[in-house]
């Protein structure tokens, strides 16, 4: 998910603008709901960046000093194996939850991925983290190669999912886990509930909570966008419990994401094969609706993780699109929100990366891969 947008789209005239294209840049088809991204109900449109951009470290506590990523080639394109699913764990009769993990190393990083995004996001960050440590991703029930859910698809039911994906993978204990936007809130609530199954967190980007604190007139319109976003995903619901996406009437053709230019054939089937499905559907309506409920709150000043590690990532381009005036507020709406998470822990720090949309991952995935390096480090200790 990457800078915000306000130009019209090209050809998108029945969407609701809070649904942007993706750029080349990104087309991960993570997430991708017709070449659109979702955070909190805001806009965010993806940004070409200039090749050759550099990440600026800036820590506002403590220092971050890791290796281990330079050396190994970042992908350029979506490998084919993701046309397929890794390993299939059930975590209840008839449900199964898709998990890749590669990699060895005494700890375990788990990958948490945003709103609506299947595995394909980290297609770019888990080959480095793979070079030093066993590193795990997955799709959450629902998206990618994973079995439906039971609603609602709250953060209490992704928590519970995985719990269960843990222990029955067998994955070793403590975990250092990655989430990104809407997984940051995942991951926090699991270390919130399971502490002694978390060694550190690294968070990329935490969206901004209580944006209404900070620019009033802007989430009033979210709020009033949400019946347009909701009505064009029950749209695209009803046309899939038809069979239509596949090869979809007008009306629904805003409902079918093109090809990703980074993905072979293989992979762009794979990935529109499930979003043909009424479960998909059913399980982004849900999700958003538990978005803007989240996302409408401020941190809980009941959240608090000790002395748990935690770095938190910030890009500097979340909200790049957005007049200038407006900018200033969302920043600080998403920089006050980030203080409060990093208040929640006694061992945290902030890293602003430059160059980077909100997708930090797929723009700058070493200045991740370095972070989680770092916690590595200093979490390092006999699993159990």
């Amino acid at each position: 998910m990457r800078g915000l947008t306000f130009a019209k789209l090209e050809n998108r005239s029945e969407i609701p603008e809070n649904f942007s294209r993706s750029s080349e840049s990104m087309k991960t088809h993570a997430g991708q709901l017709a070449e659109l991204r979702l955070i909190e109900g805001m806009t965010l449109k993806l940004k070409r960046l200039k090749a050759g951009c550099a990440v600026l470290w800036m820590v506002l506590v403590g220092g971050v000093h890791a290796r281990g990523a330079a050396d190994i080639a970042v992908p350029r394109h979506i490998p084919d194996r993701y046309a397929q699913p890794g390993v299939l764990i059930t975590i209840a009769p008839g449900r199964k939850l898709n998990l890749r993990c590669e990699g060895s190393g005494a700890q375990t990083v788990l990958l948490e991925a945003g709103s609506h995004a299947d595995t394909t996001t980290w297609f770019k960050l888990q080959p480095l983290l793979a070079a030093s440590s066993k590193v795990c991703s997955y799709d959450r029930a629902g998206y990618g190669f994973s079995d439906e859910g039971p609603l609602p698809r709250n953060l209490a039911a992704d928590v519970a999912d995985l719990h269960a994906l843990i222990h029955h993978a067998g994955l070793k204990t403590p975990l250092v886990l990655v989430g990104h936007s809407r997984g940051s809130n995942i991951v926090r609530q699991y270390a919130q509930r399971y502490p002694i199954d978390v060694s550190g967190m690294v968070l990329i980007d935490p969206p901004a909570q209580d944006v209404a604190a900070v620019a009033p007139d802007w989430a009033r319109q979210e709020e009033q966008m949400s019946n347009q976003r909701f009505a064009f995903i029950r749209q695209c619901e009803a046309g899939a419990e038809r069979h239509q996406l596949a090869s979809p009437p007008p009306a629904l053709e805003h409902c079918v994401a093109g090809a990703n230019p980074l993905a072979s054939a293989r992979v762009n089937a794979a990935i529109a094969a499930y979003k043909y499905k009424p479960a998909f559907w059913r399980t982004l309506m849900s999700e958003l609706k538990d978005n803007v409920a989240v996302y409408r709150q401020p941190v809980s000043s009941k959240e608090s993780h000790g002395s748990t590690p935690m770095i938190v990532l910030a890009a500097t381009d979340t909200y790049a699109d957005a007049p200038a005036d407006l900018r200033k507020k969302l920043d600080a709406a998403r920089d006050k929100t980030q203080a409060q998470i990093l208040a929640t822990t006694t061992r945290g720090e902030r890293i602003v990366v430059s160059h980077a949309s909100h997708d930090i991952q797929l723009d700058q995935p070493e200045a991740v891969a370095n972070s989680v390096f770092a916690l590595l480090k200093q979490t390092a200790a006999p699993a159990h």
